[in-house]
């Protein structure tokens, strides 16, 4: 009767996590990654103060080579974001201490910026790799010539008469040569503007340049861009060509690879514009005549054709 006798468990046993698939929320299927991966903290991925742009450019950054350019520009020609994004988003990386860009002064006298990304903010001492030095060439010691053999001592002559003393040459400045003179670097001729900018002719050039890069992909432009093009295309509108033939001009025989579209697109704008349309012959005015009172065309009232025909004929009756 001493023994005791357990017949429950002391607590139920506690589920183990991730066995039950959740009723709600996401759902994860996970691969594992044995090669081309990049890890990247919870502490970037769930960040509070961060944007979502700011976050997928950091992890975007962290997952690119050493040596990889990632200004303003490159990233614009990568993504679709416009560069007043990618800019705000570099800045916030930089205020939480994920990205630090320093300018420095190379020894050959180049200013470069120097980009370090953190993958875990303030781990590592966030200041600049100092530029590598070249160190000075060694020279050589002179060799030390033996001291010559002590010889006998020699009468002493008489001291010469001084004489005065020579004038010291005057110190000539040499004159510098003149600096070869560069032709000066023609400025590029103004995009052309519509006499009249309607807003018509203005939404739709802007719709036209929106909407080049899904009939020619290599072609990206940023809003600035667009609104800088925007009345070089009202000015052809303008000119009677149709959105068909603007579209043909600005995307046919495109060279490869396109570096920079705006300026691509600006350079077709001027250089293929067509002239300007002539204004129709308006015709003279209609009159009515002073006599038969019939319609008749010309530059100031009176009389008719007729009636002018006729009208010597009755000053003579």
């Amino acid at each position: 009767m001493d023994t005791q006798q357990i017949s429950a468990p002391s607590r139920a046993p506690s589920p183990v996590r991730g066995d039950a698939t959740p009723s709600s929320g996401v759902v994860h299927i996970n691969s594992r990654h044995t090669s081309h991966f990049t890890v990247v903290g919870n502490h970037l991925a769930q960040h509070r103060e961060l944007s979502l742009l700011a976050i997928g450019l950091a992890t975007h950054i962290q997952s690119l080579p050493a040596g990889t350019k990632v200004g303003i520009k490159p990233l614009t020609e990568r993504f679709p974001d416009s560069e007043a994004r990618i800019a705000a988003a570099l800045r916030e990386l930089e205020a939480h201490g994920y990205l630090k860009r320093t300018r420095e002064r190379l020894p050959d006298g180049r200013v470069v910026t120097r980009t370090c990304s953190y993958n875990q903010p303030g781990s590592i001492d966030a200041r600049p790799v100092p530029a590598p030095r070249r160190r000075p060439k060694r020279s050589h010691p002179a060799p030390v010539a033996a001291p010559a053999p002590a010889l006998a001592p020699v009468a002493t002559p008489a001291p010469p008469t001084p004489e005065a003393p020579a004038p010291a040459p005057t110190a000539v400045t040499p004159t510098p040569a003149p600096r070869p003179t560069s032709p000066a670097t023609p400025k590029p001729p103004p995009l052309p503007r519509p006499t009249e900018p309607l807003p018509q002719l203005l939404d739709a050039a802007i719709a036209l340049l929106t909407d080049l890069h899904r009939r020619a992909p290599h072609i990206t432009l940023t809003e600035r861009d667009i609104h800088h093009l925007a009345p070089a295309v009202a000015t052809w509108f303008e000119r009677g060509t149709t959105p068909a033939a603007v579209r043909q001009a600005l995307t046919s025989d495109l060279p490869q690879p396109l570096r920079f579209p705006a300026k691509f697109l600006r350079h077709r704008l001027i250089a293929l514009l067509p002239p300007p349309t002539t204004p129709a012959h308006q015709p003279a005015p209609l009159q009515n005549c002073d006599r038969c009172d019939r319609a008749f065309r010309s530059p100031t009232p009176g009389n008719c054709h007729d009636c002018a025909a006729d009208e010597p004929h009755l000053l003579s009756a």
